[in-house]
């Protein structure tokens, strides 16, 4: 097997071939898929093995005495055998993967070979193919969560035992200083916990990314700007704790603490920086100072880790393992959301070159992740989501008498609907606002008032009884989009859901499951761009094609307010999930087919995307976007070039078609009319008449496919095909 290697005495980095490990009683042997670089600790070891001899020892004082007292007592030749023989020897890199267990020692009964595991320890987690490790080192990995998270269960814990050392309470505040991925982490484990987090970084980017993760304010701990929030957020008190997450020989770090710490707070070590502590102002706050030995309890104790013997909960209640259960638990529930923190994942035969580029600073990361080949004869994963549409029996829906009004009722009255889609609806001839339902009575109540509902409820189930509602539309939060609609479906309604449909595969296959089971497929998603009118000429004017095309889309999204609820990656999926739809359905609708792969590649931190979508005759689509783009450019603009001829959109205020002859539309005088009344008229009518709804189920969910086949593709780094069944 292969295993990434360092020799201390020269500095070589190596993936060397060498023996697979025995599997030994009381553990484990786990064949890894994903191993974490951790870009403080061993980035550390790197540099020092790097350094010349003088460089090591001033880096590791506590090295060079324990030569010292070697030379006392073994005399200099022999010490320095020992030594030289030590560094000139090939050392392990690597403490936090996930894998699959390949076989099980003697008394080992809580996992089975084929489980997926989390895996930790400077000696078991290894950077290698093949790792053995002991039962407390290794915890089963929650169903539904990715393996490439569950990597991160190692400095997790570690983050995580520095948290319980600081004894968070609610409502409490602290800073975290140094933003790396420990500092990430811990910033999202106290959020999670109910306290306020500040947070010091001097690098712009890592404290714009705790932001966007729930941190209340971060900045440059040399700035004003992290003093100002601590005296905002505390009313000049000083912050209940300090998290020193930072590395390096700055004796800056523990100076702040003590100046923004309030009396008697508390400060806790977990990275490994300067601890020169300022007497006096540790002294006149009585500060107290805790330090946070690795992943918790049984660390360095080889009767837990290596003999297998837990501590009783009773008495130990968070142990090594229990902490690496607990954070991988609060992956799988979303409370953590570790997605972001990736900032590249590299092949593990590439290993060597990653951690060369990390040391020269070519690649800027939190988080790098080694991807290890599959073995010969093992089950491939797929390449892609399989989405099956099934055939179902629909029963034309009666047609309507002209003077009969369709009755509509709402589920949710947020922003969208009461800005985009009830000013076309309340005042339609025809149409009659029936309910509209809402999770707090009175936004219900605002909304009746305002657009004339005849009853406002938060009574969803009684809004599905009624039989004198025709169509539902339902315009919630993202997360209940998918359950919602598979309600509504088996209570017999049409359907509109704004996007996304769902956030997930088996959300998808619910409503699919729902469409099945009750044989109705009237349903419609809210991608309105494929109505707007100034697209709609263009696209008559550009003409039937023949030969495959080029589309290029750049969506300017701009940044997200900060608390907004796009943020909730870990409830409400990513942004690109939510919205990303209304793209791929309007490349898709111009090209006049649905996507057979996705490709999808991100900057770091998942901010800006590009995603490469691939039609059946060849045609390729293009979406960039981009969140750090500037809020004065247009937000979409679209190119579509085929047969000799191009189509332009310029965020549907101006649409030009270049061929045999120039057509340039004149700026539309309005607001840009990106198509929710026409896409509006078009399911009324369905609903009225019974006929074909506006856009084909197939389209609907060939589109929420490709949307979710983006996160697939970010986290497995390669195409992913659409398989469709019939």
């Amino acid at each position: 097997m292969k295993q990434v290697v360092q020799n201390y005495k020269s500095g070589e980095l190596a993936v060397l071939d060498v023996p697979v490990p025995g599997c030994k009683p009381g553990g484990v042997l786990v064949r890894t898929a994903y191993s974490l670089i951790s870009t403080g600790t061993e980035l550390m070891k790197v540099s020092e093995a790097g350094m010349s001899m003088l460089g090591k020892a001033r880096s590791r004082p506590d090295q060079v005495a324990k030569v010292m007292q070697s030379v006392a007592t073994n005399g200099v030749p022999a010490t320095y055998r020992k030594v030289m023989g030590k560094l000139d020897s090939y050392t392990p890199l690597g403490y936090s993967l996930c894998g699959v267990v390949e076989q099980v020692g003697a008394g080992i009964d809580d996992v089975k070979v084929g489980d997926l595991v989390s895996c930790a320890g400077n000696e078991h987690a290894l950077h290698a193919e093949l790792n053995w490790v002991p039962k407390n080192l290794y915890t089963p990995v929650p169903d539904g969560l990715a393996p490439q998270h569950a990597a991160f269960g190692t400095v997790g814990s570690i983050a995580m035992q520095g948290v319980r050392q600081g004894e968070p309470q609610l409502g409490e505040v602290a800073l975290v200083i140094g933003l790396g991925l420990i500092g990430q982490l811990v910033a999202q484990l106290l959020t999670a916990s109910g306290v306020r987090v500040v947070g010091a970084d001097p690098d712009p980017a890592r404290c714009e990314l705790a932001e966007r993760l729930g941190a209340a304010a971060c900045g440059d701990p040399g700035s004003a700007a992290v003093e100002a929030a601590v005296a905002e957020l505390t009313d000049g008190h000083g912050v209940d704790q300090v998290y020193l997450a930072a590395g390096g020989g700055s004796n800056q770090p523990v100076e702040l603490a003590a100046r923004l710490c309030r009396d008697r707070g508390r400060v806790v070590d977990i990275g490994k920086c300067r601890l020169d502590l300022p007497w006096n102002a540790y002294y006149e706050k009585e500060l107290d100072v805790r330090f946070s030995r690795s992943y918790g309890p049984g660390r360095y104790d080889p009767s837990y880790e290596l003999e297998g013997r837990d501590y009783p909960i009773g008495y130990v209640r968070w142990t090594e393992r229990r902490n690496l259960a607990c954070f991988l638990d609060l992956m799988a529930r979303g409370r953590v959301d570790v997605e972001p923190l990736i900032s590249h994942v590299a092949d593990f035969d590439d290993a060597v070159e990653t951690y060369q580029r990390l040391k020269d600073g070519e690649l800027k990361a939190v988080a790098v992740l080694f991807r290890y080949p599959e073995q010969e004869g093992e089950k491939a994963e797929p390449e892609a989501p399989a989405i099956a549409v099934p055939a179902v029996t629909v029963k034309p829906s009666p047609a309507r008498a002209t003077n009969s009004p369709v009755r509509l009722a709402f589920v949710g009255a947020g922003n969208y609907a009461t800005s985009m889609l009830l000013p076309h609806l309340a005042q339609r001839e025809g149409v009659k606002l029936s309910t509209v339902v809402t999770t707090t009575a009175l936004s219900g109540a605002n909304a009746q008032r305002k657009f004339g509902f005849e009853e406002a409820t938060t009574d969803l189930d009684a809004v599905l009884g009624d039989k004198s509602v025709d169509a539902v539309f339902v315009v919630t939060r993202h997360s209940s989009h998918a359950e919602l609609t598979r309600k509504a479906l088996l209570a017999g309604k049409t359907v509109f859901v704004e996007k996304p449909l769902a956030l997930t595969e088996d959300e998808l296959a619910g409503v699919l499951a729902a469409v099945e089971e009750s044989g109705n497929d009237r349903l419609q998603v809210g991608f309105n761009r494929r109505f707007a009118p100034l697209l709609q000429e263009a696209r008559t004017r550009f003409g039937t094609r023949t030969g495959p095309a080029n589309l290029r889309y750049l969506v300017n999204a701009g940044r997200l307010q900060h608390g907004s609820w796009y943020l909730q990656q870990g409830t409400e999926g990513s942004r690109f999930a939510g919205e990303g739809g209304h793209f791929i359905d309007t490349a898709s609708w111009l090209l006049d087919a649905d996507p057979v792969s996705v490709y999808a590649t991100a900057t770091s931190g998942n901010e800006d995307l590009q995603v490469v979508l691939r039609y059946p005759d060849g045609s390729t689509a293009t979406i960039s976007y981009v969140t750090t783009g500037p809020s004065g450019f247009p937000k979409e603009t679209l190119d579509l070039v085929a047969d000799g001829s191009a189509l332009r959109l310029d965020d549907f205020v101006r649409a030009s078609v270049y061929g045999r002859k120039k057509w340039v539309s004149s700026r539309l005088p309005k607001a840009r009319d990106k198509g929710q009344n026409a896409e509006l008229a078009a399911f009324i009518k369905a609903v009225r008449t019974g006929g074909p709804m506006p856009v084909p189920l197939e389209s609907l969910v060939a589109t929420t496919a490709a949307t979710l086949a983006v996160q697939a593709g970010l986290a497995g780094g390669a195409p992913v095909t659409l398989a469709r069944s019939r």
